[in-house]
């Protein structure tokens, strides 16, 4: 199955995914297009997905070097760093787990979610 990755594109869409975070669990994957550690992170999310048990949760990418506002936005809004490559888990409005590089790993973010 391959990682159902939704455009994020739009400053208005960070309002709709935070109500949406009120519905059931959405990640955020933040990616620099030019960073081979960001396309590492970004190919080992789409290796795992299939066998996360988060087929389920929405998933929006961010293309950084496109979209940098947008990731500016979502730091202040959910109070973390700006950090790429980045993955977000948002939950009833607020962040709930943020890892970053190679660190980043599917299976914790499975663990919160139980």
């Amino acid at each position: 199955m391959a990682t159902p990755w939704l455009p994020l594109t739009q400053p208005e869409q960070l309002a709709a995914i935070v109500q949406e975070s009120h519905e059931h669990a959405v990640l955020i994957f933040k990616h620099s297009t030019t960073c081979s550690i960001s396309a590492a992170a970004k190919s080992k999310i789409e290796r795992q997905w299939a066998d996360s048990g988060l087929s389920d949760t929405p998933i929006y990418y961010l293309d950084l070097l496109r979209f940098r506002p947008i990731s500016s936005q979502i730091a202040e809004q959910f109070g973390i760093r700006h950090e790429s490559p980045q993955l977000l888990l948002i939950q009833d409005g607020e962040c709930r787990y943020d890892a970053s590089h190679m660190g980043i790993r599917l299976s914790d973010v499975s663990a919160v979610l139980k």
